[in-house]
């Protein structure tokens, strides 16, 4: 089968507002530490391709810490500390990392994935997981499903792997706002 021989789909996008700018996504938003690792990936102009991430992975590590966050999730606020919270449109995202497995682009949602604090070497040993989608049943990793989530913290933001900036920002979805010929999830 072509792709001109499928039935076009409407599909949801995430819409983020920070300031006074207003941006759409299609996968998946992310703060925290996979945020730092892509700040710090992007910030080497020597290594190319997967090594990039590898590398900065192992640079970021060393002095990162738990972030305070402040999350209104549809309207009610919750204070945590977390390792990142990622907001999820699609399944996956960087090169296949089922980060949501659960998420749906065409179901009016976003997934919300918030990895908890751990350890720097338990976060070695769940970061491999995401390509299986196997971090799903870690206790550290807790999913939400949500319209809307508004989300302060000292980081930034990355979508699609483009810099977003830093917090605090809005996200929430807006159904069926594009029509394509891919697979909707």
């Amino acid at each position: 089968e072509t792709i001109y021989e499928r039935t076009p789909q409407k599909i949801d996008l995430g819409e983020i507002s920070y300031g006074k700018e207003v941006r759409r996504f299609g996968q998946i938003l992310s703060t925290g530490f996979d945020a730092q690792v892509n700040e710090r990936a992007n910030q080497n102009r020597i290594i190319k391709g997967r090594m990039k991430y590898n590398y900065a992975t192992l640079a970021v590590l060393p002095n990162f810490e738990p972030i305070d966050y402040s999350l209104e999730i549809d309207g009610a606020v919750r204070n945590i500390q977390a390792m990142l919270v990622a907001v999820a449109n699609a399944p996956s995202y960087g090169g296949g990392m089922k980060l949501c497995p659960m998420a749906n682009r065409s179901d009016g949602f976003l997934d919300v994935m918030i990895l908890h604090p751990v350890t720097k070497l338990e976060l070695l040993k769940v970061f491999p997981r995401v390509f299986t989608g196997s971090h799903v049943s870690h206790p550290a990793v807790e999913f939400l499903r949500v319209r809307k989530i508004e989300i302060s913290a000292k980081t930034c933001a990355y979508a699609d792997g483009e810099r977003i900036g830093a917090l605090p920002i809005s996200v929430s979805v807006t159904p069926f706002a594009l029509t394509t010929w891919v697979n909707s999830t």
